[in-house]
């Protein structure tokens, strides 16, 4: 069977809220007790301007760190260096975009023309990447047109975590094969065969540049690759390393007195990724599917002792693997506190890969029998469900609630021993996934895809909201140290673009 997710009732956990400055009566702009002359940015996808899966020339031009320094300029800041791709390369490693649509579902593509599903997109899993002959092991693993010059001031690396900061070879692929622990985004901001850890470089960085403001938003994929993965592959960095890292990363932007912004940690649970294949939607798609009559027959025969009222509301249901709460993994029904990845829309209902003849992620379910009943029904016929991997469990989503927390905690105490600004990423996109945003007359909603916000991959921002988020992180500023840099006209940015 066919299952559709509907995008347009999707909530996006990333999608931004609050209204743009006033644009007629902003006071005059000034600098306050900050120096913007000297300007770099820290992070990962969100700050290298990451979005539609991949990072492209345009995404780069219209990042946060791009549209901050745009403004600092009004105040006294100076140039901003970035590692941008050549126009030649304007397609970088390659990303998502919109051909068209089939009634209300759109089409999906990678840029070079190639049919990607959206069930299939997994963030920071580009389509393809531009530098031909310089895959080392294989075509699994290619790398990135490297940036030369020696300027970069945009310090952003896609995937990469706190926990990833001081790993050796991080930036270079080596005959040992440190694939799992190498990043092709970092690769290409290295020259030669350089070795320097990302802490080494953020260190490099700074004596050369000497700047006088930084931002730093390291810390979301301390958390997002555990929540992709449905909380069965990559581990929540521990408090204490966290602790240890990201201090040592804020020490060394900070060595020469300069003055900055520390950001904290969203709920990444709450991404249109996470959220725009609701076990609801597929159980009403479901309902619409016959139960076969040999299996209504084989149950009505078996010694369970249904009742013709049950026998009667014999359906199919959505099953998963999750967590028990001791920590085992068991196979029951699906709950509105389960979250399914987006891929899993793929899934749901295609043909089974095991000895099991139900589709995938199918189970009967028979409304109010009781547990003994259950547990009999589920051995005469056992479901086939979604594995654990397809699925952040309400268990796993407790986790990620949790840690994100204490994570938070450990950001807020390093922006507050060092007098820094601090943007509650967290408090404000949770007040906007309820929300949404008027961005001066114009209405931003939680939508996917159509509610500008979000780009095609539904973890990363549009150029729209890179804008917004630059807004957010400039009112954090100027809170902070007295100053009135101006915001942006977050509408003369684009959201997700249509053919």
């Amino acid at each position: 069977m066919n299952l559709f997710f509907k995008r347009s009732a999707a909530l996006l956990g990333l999608a931004l809220g609050g209204c743009q400055p006033d644009l007629e009566n902003s006071p005059k702009p000034s600098a306050g007790q900050a120096d913007f002359s000297r300007f770099i940015a820290v992070g990962n996808s969100l700050t290298a301007g990451f979005g539609d899966n991949g990072l492209y020339l345009e995404g780069q031009q219209q990042s946060y760190p791009a549209i901050m320094a745009q403004q600092f300029a009004l105040v006294g800041g100076g140039a901003f260096a970035q590692p941008l791709f050549a126009a030649a390369n304007s397609n970088g490693s390659g990303y998502l975009k919109v051909a068209g649509f089939i009634g209300a579902n759109p089409v999906i593509i990678s840029e070079d023309g190639s049919f990607t599903p959206p069930s299939a997109v997994v963030p920071g899993t580009p389509t393809n990447r531009f530098a031909a002959g310089r895959a080392f092991v294989s075509s699994a693993l290619p790398l990135l047109v490297r940036y030369s010059p020696a300027d970069n001031q945009n310090l952003g690396v896609p995937g990469i975590r706190v926990a990833d900061v001081t790993t050796a070879d991080y930036g270079r692929l080596t005959a040992a094969s440190n694939a799992g622990n190498f990043n092709p985004y970092f690769e290409r901001l290295l020259s030669g065969t350089a070795t320097t850890t990302y802490l080494g470089y953020v260190q490099e960085r700074v004596t050369t540049t000497k700047p006088t403001f930084f931002t730093n938003w390291l810390g979301n994929n301390d958390v997002l690759g555990y929540a992709t993965n449905g909380g069965t592959v990559v581990p929540i960095t521990s408090d204490a390393e966290f602790t240890t890292k990201y201090t040592a990363i804020t020490d060394a932007l900070t060595t020469g007195g300069a003055k900055g912004l520390l950001a904290t940690i969203p709920n990444v649970a709450n991404l249109p990724f996470f959220t725009t294949v609701t076990p609801a939607a597929v159980n009403a798609s479901l309902a619409a599917a016959p139960v076969p009559a040999a299996i209504i027959a084989g149950l009505t025969a078996a010694p369970l002792g249904l009742t013709p009222a049950q026998i009667s509301s014999i359906r199919f249901g959505l099953y998963i693997q999750a967590l028990s709460a001791t920590g085992t993994v068991v196979t029951r029904e699906a709950t509105a506190a389960d979250l399914l990845i987006l891929p899993a829309s793929s899934v749901v209902g295609s043909p089974s890969i095991t000895a099991n003849p139900f589709p995938r992620g199918l189970g009967i379910v028979i409304p109010g029998i009781s547990a003994a009943q259950a547990a009999g029904v589920a051995a005469a016929i056992p479901p086939n469900p979604l594995p654990n991997a397809l699925v952040l469990d309400a268990v796993e989503v407790g986790t990620v609630q949790t840690r994100t927390t204490a994570l938070n905690a450990i950001i807020a105490g390093v922006a507050n021993s060092k007098g820094l600004a601090l943007f509650d990423a967290n408090t404000f996109f949770s007040g906007v996934v309820r929300n949404g945003t008027v961005v001066n007359g114009v209405n931003n909603t939680a939508a996917f895809i159509s509610g500008n916000l979000f780009s095609l991959d539904g973890v990363h921002p549009t150029p729209r909201g890179y804008a917004v988020i630059a807004n957010e992180m400039i009112k954090a500023i100027n809170a902070k140290y007295g100053a009135a840099v101006p915001g942006v006209d977050a509408t003369k940015y684009r959201g997700v673009k249509f053919p």
